[in-house]
């Protein structure tokens, strides 16, 4: 706690000129927004079992699963299997789309562990085919669009239309990044990517409307003051809030990415990721775009 009352009193009185490199800021980010479209298109994501296709496996074992030394097992006769702990002697086993036909594999499996391991119990097998996948990916990435769509909505419902299209763009540039990311990092994309984007998209938003709750009433209170000051100071008066929150958030996936196994890898990892582009966004685009579409013009 002393330690945030350290952060919060070191942050609540600066000065920093924001604005002054709100153009560059903005070049990079649509430099950024190009080379992860350019990444995504050239080098692809790597699709995981919910969108690519494969197996899912619910097995039961008769004592308490060892994770590790199933995995050593199968990784060395079967590809792209990833094991996880259910529930004590539950598992779940999931092998990515293969040329190997999957009843063939799935006969392979049971025969790996019931070598090694005695008394498994299968208790649900399922196919998941790239139809399926396919169907999966669309309804994700509407998802997304959808979020986005009601996003704006609100913002300009609660601000104006100005905030909106700033608001709007800093979530396109987090959620693009974001998919650069999964790119460059080779990361298994999957339905908890979604998820992930979907989260780094909300927590950007309410950093931003943060920010503009503070610039709508700064705009009411100094109506002659210079718009590129006044969305500084605002900045700057919310900029401990901004820093806590993001350093708090990073802490808690600090321990998710240690400690939260293989099954969570890619959403901590990807959630990480986000809160600082998000955090980067809220500060250096969200706001700046306000100079290039002056809210005072309707009052004007």
């Amino acid at each position: 706690m002393k330690i945030f009352s350290l952060i919060r009193s070191s942050l609540s009185n600066t000065g920093i000129n924001f604005m002054k490199v709100h153009k560059f800021a903005l070049i990079m980010s649509v430099v950024c927004i190009i080379g992860s479209l350019a990444l995504v298109a050239i080098k692809g994501l790597n699709f995981g079992i919910d969108f690519s296709g494969g197996i899912l496996i619910e097995a039961r074992m008769s004592e308490k699963a060892d994770i590790s030394s199933i995995r050593e097992v199968l990784s060395k006769e079967v590809k792209d299997v990833q094991i996880q702990n259910i529930d004590g002697n539950d598992l779940l086993i999931r092998v990515a789309k293969t040329d190997e036909e999957q009843a063939v594999l799935v006969k392979k499996i049971q025969e790996i562990l019931n070598q090694k391991f005695s008394n498994i119990e299968y208790r649900k097998i399922d196919y998941v085919g790239p139809q399926v996948g396919g169907e999966l990916i669309k309804k994700g990435f509407l998802a997304l669009f959808i979020s986005f769509i009601f996003i704006m909505i609100y913002i300009w419902i609660r601000f104006d239309w100005q905030f909106g299209l700033g608001g709007i763009f800093a979530l396109i540039h987090d959620a693009i990044l974001t998919l650069g990311f999964f790119a460059v990092t080779g990361l298994e994309f999957n339905l908890t990517s979604i998820a992930a984007i979907l989260t780094i998209v909300g927590y950007s938003i309410n950093d931003s409307v943060v920010i503009y709750d503070r610039i709508r009433e700064n705009l009411r209170r100094h109506k002659k003051m210079n718009l590129a000051e006044l969305i500084n100071s605002s900045t700057n008066s919310t900029l401990s809030r901004t820093i806590l929150t993001s350093s708090t958030t990073l802490v808690s996936l600090l321990a998710l990415i240690f400690f939260g196994g293989e099954v969570l890898k890619s959403f901590s990892l990807a959630t990480f990721f986000g809160i600082l582009v998000g955090t980067y966004s809220s500060i250096y685009i969200s706001a700046p775009i306000l100079l290039y579409f002056d809210p005072r013009k309707k009052e004007k």
